[in-house]
This record gives C-alpha cells, structure tokens and sequence, in this order.
C-alpha cells in the first residue's frame, strides 16, 4: 500500500508553504535569467519537474528540491531547515531533572 501525499492530506497552512516555496524558487531562476530548460539540465530532471518545483508539489522527492537548489547556488539554504527549534528545546529542557542540593 502506497503513501498518500496528496494535497488532501496535507493541511491548507502547509499547501501554502508548499507553494510559496516553489513560487520563491521561481523567483530566483527568474532573477538569474535561467529557463525551465536550463534549470533542469543543472538540477538533472525534466523541465515538466522544475515546473512542478515551481508550483510547490509536495509529491516531488526532496532531493530533487535539493538539487534545485544546487542548480540555482542557493544549497546552503538547506541549512536553514529546522535550524532553530525553540519548541524542541524548551521540551529538551523541561524533561532535564532538578538539581536538588542534600542538607548537612
């Protein structure tokens, strides 16, 4: 049985961020005056997928985003994902144990 990863399991706030990833990547091809064509060739997969990039399909194998953003030198954006996990931390912190000082 396959995963579902279509849109209809997916909520409406992360649809959005879907697609207002892809329409920044788009952005940046287009800042840089590169075609879909281009971009695919420097991403190795098919303009129809850098297509499908663009509209933010969540169905697109993260590697290839990856290899998007190869395609357009903005790799290191990658290491911005999950960088700064305020809520992981306090979670980490509240579960640490108390110190408790013995009396004399």
């Amino acid at each position: 049985m396959s995963r579902n990863t279509s849109s209809t399991t997916m909520t409406r706030r992360l649809n959005g961020l879907m697609t207002e990833m892809g329409e920044r990547i788009k952005q940046a091809r287009l800042r840089r005056g590169l075609t879909q064509a281009i971009l695919a060739s420097r991403a190795t997969c098919t303009p129809a997928t850098i297509g499908r990039v663009e509209k933010g399909d969540p169905k697109v194998a993260m590697g290839t985003y990856a290899r998007v953003l190869l395609g357009l030198q903005l790799e290191n954006d990658l290491g911005f994902i999950a960088k700064d996990d305020a809520l992981g931390r306090l979670l980490q912190d509240a579960a640490l144990p108390k110190r408790v000082r013995t009396k004399k």
